[in-house]
């Protein structure tokens, strides 16, 4: 399905919010990590069960160090 990641639109063949994370590189259970789907942050506790469908509007934000 296609959706957009970060503001780039990428095909995916995943169901889940966390799926998603895991098929990125991403660890689901890292710390400082925030997630929102069509505008809406995800609370951690349901990155398992939130389902992703096509055209869903991802926000993956993470820190990172550097100035």
């Amino acid at each position: 399905m296609l959706i957009k990641i970060n503001g780039l639109e990428e095909e995916v063949a995943v169901a889940s919010l966390s799926e998603l994370l895991t098929a990125r590189g991403i660890d689901p259970a890292a710390r400082f990590l925030a997630v929102a789907v069509n505008g809406t942050v995800i609370r951690r506790s349901e990155w398992g069960s939130k389902s992703l469908g096509p055209g869903d509007d991802i926000e993956i934000v993470k820190p990172f160090s550097g100035g």
